[in-house]
C-alpha cells in the first residue's frame, strides 16, 4: 500500500524521504553527478522556511518512493495564485504504477484549496514518458495565443549571496 500525503516538515520521516527522493532525482538528472554538497546541506532547512512550498510524497512502508515539489506563484492575467510544479520524481522500481498521477491529483487538490487558478510545469522536450503522463493528466503546452507560438522556459543563474555562501 502506497500512501500519498502532503509533505509535513515536522515529520522527520517526511524530511528524510523528501531528501532521499531529491537526491535520487538529481543523480538521474545530472548523469550521476547529483547535488552539490553545499546545496544538499541547505536544501531541507531552506524548504522548511518557504511559505510558498507545497510538496506531495508517495510513501511505501519504510521509505519514500515518489515526490512532487511545487511553489506558489501568481498569475497576473488570472489575478489568482498558481502552483508551479518544479520536480516530479518516482523511484525507478515504482514507475508505471500511476504514482505520478496520484501525487499530481493530490497537488491539484491542494492548489484548489489555496485558490490557485492553474498548475504549471516545465518538461524536457525529449522526456516522452513524462510528456505523455502530463498530457494524460490534462497539461498542455502553454500559449496565450496559439498563433504566437508556445512559450519557452529560460533562466539566468545568479551567485549565492555572501550570507548564503558562509552558511
Amino acid at each position: 500500500m502506497i500512501e500519498i500525503c502532503a509533505v509535513d516538515w515536522s515529520n522527520p520521516c517526511h524530511a528524510a524521504g523528501a531528501l532521499a527522493m531529491i537526491r535520487a532525482y538529481a543523480l538521474e538528472a545530472t548523469g550521476g553527478k547529483g547535488l552539490e554538497h553545499e546545496a544538499e546541506a541547505r536544501l531541507i532547512p531552506a524548504l522548511r522556511e518557504r511559505h510558498d512550498y507545497v510538496g506531495v510524497l508517495a510513501l511505501a512502508p519504510g521509505q519514500a518512493v515518489g515526490l512532487v515539489n511545487a511553489f506558489e506563484g501568481f498569475s497576473t492575467f488570472m489575478a489568482r495564485p498558481l502552483l508551479n510544479v518544479h520536480d516530479v520524481y518516482v523511484a525507478p522500481t515504482r514507475r508505471g504504477q500511476g504514482l505520478a498521477a496520484r501525487m499530481l491529483e493530490s497537488l491539484e487538490a491542494l492548489a484548489l484549496a489555496r485558490g490557485c487558478g492553474k498548475l504549471t510545469l516545465e518538461v524536457l522536450e525529449h522526456n516522452l514518458p513524462a510528456i505523455a503522463s502530463y498530457r494524460k493528466f490534462g497539461f498542455q503546452p502553454y500559449a496565450l495565443d496559439p498563433a504566437q507560438g508556445h512559450a519557452t522556459f529560460w533562466e539566468k543563474r545568479l551567485p549565492l549571496r555572501a550570507d548564503e555562501a558562509a552558511a
